[in-house]
């Protein structure tokens, strides 16, 4: 009963929830089910053509007068931390999803926040984001997941309904920095990782510590990019969209290496450490990408200009 207890746990605070028509086995340390297997082994979705996470290219993203702010209720709430887990593959933080609501942003109604999950390299020097742009890859990703409201928190309801738009999530890049305790609410986060280092473990000790902004700390949320995608793990369900934040969180390096130094994968022959858990960058296909309208930069004032020009005169008199 133990046993079926824990299996039925892992299976709910898996990174982003899959749908349940078949168990699939899948990983991304082992040749034989690492993401260039997964068109394989779960052929309906993962070989789709909405796939995610893709390499943003953004000479070729198009301007869209519609992508406003967001209103993001809850986030500033300490109370919405219900757990944290090591769920196999990642970890995810489980969140209160009757606090923390997202719209906004042309979002089609109001999201309920369901959880939030990372990927991360081999360390603050290592890639290990999902998404890149232009070629560039972070060392880190932190996904927050939203279930649209129609659905009463049911996940599982959205996927099924094949649903465009039944998910939504917002993606922060992470970067590493040398300033000390930057930020100070990853210190507390990762400083729980040494209590879910298997596979299945979770614990509540997070609640009434940190919010979602102080983990986001510093990003200008009215800057981001906008595609329609799908889960970056198995399934991989064409249910999301996706919200893309230009700005990355600045953490420091320590707290970003503490995730592949202390978390293990789900692994029956060996105790191997969660490392390079990111799915690689899909083909486009034909999608695209937006984001808001670039307003360009004023010319200075002409008494300026005529300023400038006066000095310039005479200092070519004085030589």
């Amino acid at each position: 009963m133990i046993v079926l207890l824990v299996t039925c746990l892992v299976a709910l605070l898996c990174p982003i929830v899959r749908s349940a028509d078949t168990p699939l086995v899948w990983c991304y340390h082992k040749p034989a089910c690492n993401f260039i297997t997964w068109p394989k082994i779960a052929s309906q979705y993962c070989n789709g053509s909405q796939q995610s996470p893709i390499n943003i290219m953004t000479a070729s993203v198009q301007q869209n007068p519609n992508l406003t702010a967001f209103n993001l209720t809850g986030f500033d709430d300490n109370s919405t931390f219900m757990s944290i887990a090591n769920a196999a593959d990642s970890v995810v933080v489980n969140l209160d999803d009757e606090k923390i609501k997202v719209q906004g942003g042309n979002l089609p109604g109001v999201y309920n926040t369901k959880q939030f999950h990372l990927h991360w390299g081999n360390g603050s020097s290592s890639p290990g984001s999902e998404h890149m742009v232009d070629g560039k890859q972070y060392p880190m990703e932190l996904h927050i997941v939203s279930v649209h409201s129609k659905y009463n928190g049911n996940v599982s309801a959205a996927l099924a309904a094949k649903d465009s738009t039944g998910l939504a999530v917002l993606g922060f890049f992470i970067e590493g920095t040398n300033e000390v305790n930057k930020t100070k609410s990853w210190d507390i986060l990762t400083s729980y990782l040494t209590n879910i280092r298997n596979s299945g473990e979770q614990t509540s000790d997070i609640m009434n510590q940190i919010t979602l902004n102080s983990l986001i700390e510093g990003v200008d949320r009215t800057k981001y990019y906008r595609y329609q995608g799908s889960l970056t793990t198995p399934d991989c369900n064409e249910v999301v969209i996706w919200t893309v934040f230009k700005e990355p969180v600045r953490v420091s390096h320590d707290f970003i290496n503490r995730f592949s130094t202390t978390v293990f994968f789900k692994d029956g022959s060996a105790s191997v450490l969660n490392t390079y858990n990111f799915r690689g960058v899909q083909p486009l296909n034909g999608r695209v990408v937006t984001s808001q309208v670039t307003v360009p930069s004023a010319a200075p004032p002409s008494s300026t200009l005529s300023v400038i020009t006066v000095l310039l005169l005479s200092s070519l008199y004085l030589l």
